[in-house]
């Protein structure tokens, strides 16, 4: 009778009809009147426990506790594992704690369910307490405390205490249990000790997959990618079985180095296996950010959707950095407006979108509804609309962004505003302020001396840019990529030709930097200005870089100033067997074949633009006018200030001649479709 009632409450309990197994448990404890029978009542509290777990049914779980207690079984080295994992299924881990320590059992089980409970809630300083109090009660660990109190160590970087856990391991014997292997390389690696980790990995007998994810975290943690990258081939040329946590964890890599295609390939497989999860469909989405790839992008929405990822408000708020930085405005709101909890992240987004494009009146409307949405702006938001305000000109509400910050003690320790701060001022052309601000800062960057160099730079104050330059190296703050490709072009507006040749040459034998595509960009220009116009050739030739139209117009803008005829119309053909969308680039070269009077090729350039579908974009300016933006464009005679502007242009430029200025030479009309 007994064992088919504990047989129909083990199928109640698994198909979680609690009361039904509650009630039968009462028949149960009805009928049970001696020592022989408790096993029946052992049984069936081992699944009530599973199920009251299973259903969180808290209060009946503690009934039921209250009933072993008063039973006698609160020693019972069959239900005190089962009573501590129903306390941590509840993370009530200080009740499993205490059920654990008061029952006395010297076999570690219960002990690895409170410490394994611990660490997976995060709370690793606790599950390695907890692992010292079974220590000290001369209770020996197993194979199964030790992966458990080695994670919690990595989490904590408690290398120290890892190292007494590892001697414990060799004393053990258990250094060869696979599952504590892992969890050494783990531990190491996620400490920062590559060498030991790397040690322990390549003399295991036997890994799997785990052991591959292990090492190759522990050189992701430590920023060390090309290790990382190597391991994961070696993976992939061995057929050991990819999960989507290593997926994730080198697509995340491609994309923190700048190899977004890699990213994109790496996707793909993904996409094959079928292994898409939140975080793939995030690294695509901010490759895509960064290259442009709307289609793409718009590929890997679509998947989300199909794969219920695009439900994470985190999806929702790359997806709306990939619309707005693929320019695809429209769309980006669209996101944004279906995000119903908009945190400040995806306030950011949205924001540094609009701000991207330098669309001013949308991004200051965007803060204002921010505000009013009570969510509190952080410095991420502050850095995004900054430089904004600097290519706008819009100095008023640089300051206004200014006061902000200075008026909220929480962004005094974010040095990325004050760059951002030293930045605008400099482009908007407030070099004092600039100067003011940057020597009232306590702690300098890179970023922080580049910003200012970049300002005088653009003042064209080239000595005091390399001198500020040298009080950068003076400091013992090395100047990183944008560091020189600011010094170098403020050398080339000042005409220091030297001094930029030098810095060049230095780039990578004292500073340690590759040069890069636009730092040579930065020495055609330099040439170029200073007429030097075989050296830009020379340097075009010799670079481990394909020409850019910019470089071939800086050479064309050269030989029209100093009339080197041959070398332009070379230059030209160059530029134009590129057939840049840029409409500047035709312009140039026609303005070039114009001052030649060589007219059949200027008719060629114009044929050539039409095949490309290029037209020349009127000029456009941003002015603060009245407190807001108004845009002038050339030739606009649809402005509603059109019968007010254009007296007031033609007055200008009859003062302009009396005071003896010409008009340029270029003869842009010629390009008039």
């Amino acid at each position: 009778m007994l064992a088919s009632l504990v047989s129909s409450l083990k199928d109640s309990a698994s198909q979680n009809k609690l009361s039904k197994a509650f009630n039968i448990f009462s028949l149960i404890v009805q009928q049970t009147h001696n020592a022989s029978s408790s096993d029946f009542v052992l049984q069936s509290l081992v699944s009530l426990f599973a199920c009251c777990s299973q259903v969180k049914a808290i209060s009946q779980g503690k009934q039921l506790h209250a009933y072993l207690v008063s039973s006698g079984f609160e020693k019972s080295r069959v239900l005190v594992p089962k009573l501590v994992t129903f306390y941590v299924d509840f993370n009530l881990f200080n009740d499993a704690y205490v059920v654990t320590e008061s029952s006395n059992i010297m076999h570690p089980l219960s002990w690895n369910v409170v410490i394994s409970g611990y660490v997976r809630a995060g709370l690793g300083k606790e599950g390695l307490s907890v692992y010292t109090k079974m220590m000290e009660k001369g209770i020996i660990p197993d194979n199964f405390t030790y992966p458990s109190v080695l994670k919690a160590c990595g989490e904590e970087f408690d290398l120290g205490l890892g190292r007494e856990v590892h001697e414990s391991i060799m004393k053990s014997g258990l250094e060869w249990n696979l599952f504590v292997h892992n969890a050494l390389v783990f531990m190491y690696g996620k400490c920062g000790d590559l060498n030991v980790a790397r040690m322990l990995f390549e003399e295991m007998p036997v890994r799997d997959e785990i052991s591959w994810n292990s090492i190759i975290s522990g050189y992701a943690s430590q920023g060390m990618w090309r290790e990382a990258f190597e391991l994961f081939n070696d993976m992939q040329n061995q057929n050991v079985e990819v999960n989507v946590i290593i997926w994730n964890t080198i697509a995340g890599g491609y994309l923190k180095t700048g190899n977004y295609i890699q990213v994109l390939k790496l996707l793909s497989q993904l996409r094959t296996s079928g292994k898409w999860d939140p975080v793939a469909v995030i690294n695509g989405l901010g490759a895509c950010s960064h290259i442009g790839e709307l289609n793409l992008g718009k590929e890997i929405h679509s998947v989300a959707i199909r794969t219920c990822c695009h439900d994470y408000d985190n999806v929702k708020n790359s997806l709306i950095t990939m619309y707005s930085r693929c320019k695809d405005l429209k769309h980006a709101h669209i996101v944004f407006h279906l995000v119903e909890n908009k945190s400040v992240i995806t306030w950011n987004s949205i924001i540094s979108g609009f701000s991207h494009w330098d669309n001013s009146e949308e991004s200051s409307f965007l803060f204002r509804e921010m505000l009013l949405s009570s969510v509190d702006p952080n410095y991420v938001t502050i850095a995004s609309i900054l430089p904004l305000c600097a290519r706008v000109a819009n100095l008023q509400h640089g300051k206004e962004f200014h006061c902000y910050i200075t008026r909220h003690e929480g962004f005094k320790d974010y040095l990325l505003l004050f760059n951002s701060l030293i930045d605008m001022y400099a482009r908007s052309g407030k070099i004092l302020l600039a100067k003011r601000l940057f020597d009232s800062l306590t702690k300098k960057d890179e970023v922080t001396y580049t910003s200012l160099i970049a300002g005088y730079g653009i003042q064209g104050e080239g000595k005091t840019a390399v001198d500020l330059f040298e009080e950068m190296i003076r400091c013992n703050i090395k100047p990183d990529h944008v560091t020189m490709v600011a010094v170098l072009s403020a050398c080339s507006h000042s005409a220091l030709v030297d001094q930029g040749q030098t810095l060049f040459e230095n780039m990578s034998s004292v500073y340690g930097i590759v040069p890069r595509l636009e730092h040579f960009s930065c020495m055609v220009d330099l040439y170029g200005r200073a007429g030097l116009l075989g050296k830009a050739e020379e340097t075009m030739r010799k670079m481990p870089y394909e020409a850019t139209p910019a470089m071939w117009a800086t050479v064309i803008g050269g030989c029209r100033i100093h009339g080197k005829k041959e070398l332009g119309e070379m230059a030209a053909e160059k530029l134009l067997e590129l057939r840049p969308r840029n409409s500047g680039y035709y312009v140039l070269v026609a303005n070039m074949y114009a001052d030649s009077g060589s007219w059949e090729k200027l008719g060629k350039v114009r044929v050539l633009m039409r095949e490309l579908g290029v037209s020349k974009v009127p000029g456009c300016a941003w002015l603060d006018v009245g407190g807001r933006f108004m845009r002038f464009l050339v030739a606009d005679t649809k402005n509603v200030k059109a019968f007010e502007i254009y007296p007031l242009l033609d007055g200008l430029s009859q003062q302009l001649k009396e005071a003896g200025y010409v008009l340029s030479h270029d003869k842009d009309e010629v390009m008039e479709l």
